[in-house]
């Protein structure tokens, strides 16, 4: 059970950040009317205002690094949550930006 929880949590992050480095419009199928989102502090709710956050990021080309997935099952929903740190890599930039979410 736990390797399927893993393999779809990094199927899952290898999937969302393809799209987030090459299509992110496209993401919109990856959110629900339900779906938050918190920003810099900006907390943001629904397939709409998060794609209209994310398209509006102010560069257009990005390349995530992933270093670390971690998955685990969600009791309540039969859901998965999944960590991810990594570095972001902006053209022009000389070094990677940090991130987790």
């Amino acid at each position: 059970m736990e390797e399927q929880i893993d393999s779809v949590g990094k199927a899952f992050v290898d999937h969302y950040y393809h799209l987030f480095d090459n299509d992110r419009p496209a993401m919109s199928s990856l959110y629900q009317p339900t779906s938050m989102l918190t920003f810099e502090g900006q907390k943001l709710q629904g397939v709409e205002d998060i794609i209209t956050k994310l398209t509006q990021l102010p560069f257009d080309q990005c390349r995530h690094m992933i270093s670390t997935v971690d998955s685990q099952p969600t009791s309540v929903t039969g859901g998965i949550v999944v960590f991810v740190s990594g570095s972001l890599q902006l053209p022009g930039e000389n070094h990677p930006l940090q991130f987790s979410q």
